[in-house]
């Protein structure tokens, strides 16, 4: 899966452990493409790959719009966003804002 988004170009992939943090995901995975065609084009290499892998997909939203596509794998959910969305929506400092009132409630 991540070769597949690099494949396509995509920028800045990171992985944000939330397992015991939510019950949608044990991980998210993030990436950038720099465009809507661009966004699109990494969502399909990765759905590609996960299926080539024998894996399910379990729902794909946004592709229509193409400034925020969400892969849910299950165990983990892709999000591949333009620049803009991702900083918009910066999901990195909202699930380590998560972690740290989680660690601080333990």
């Amino acid at each position: 899966m991540r070769e597949a988004a690099l494949d396509k170009k995509g920028e800045d992939l990171s992985v944000i452990d939330v397992h015991g943090r939510t019950i949608l995901a044990d991980a998210f995975v993030l990436v950038t493409g720099r465009s809507r065609i661009q966004v699109r084009a990494i969502a399909d290499a990765v759905v590609e790959a996960v299926k080539r892998e024998g894996h399910p997909v379990a729902r794909i939203e946004g592709e229509s719009d193409g400034t925020w596509i969400l892969i849910d794998l299950g165990s983990a959910i892709v999000n591949v966003f333009t620049p803009e969305q991702r900083q918009f929506y910066n999901l990195e400092r909202l699930w380590s804002e998560v972690a740290k009132r989680t660690e601080a409630a333990t």
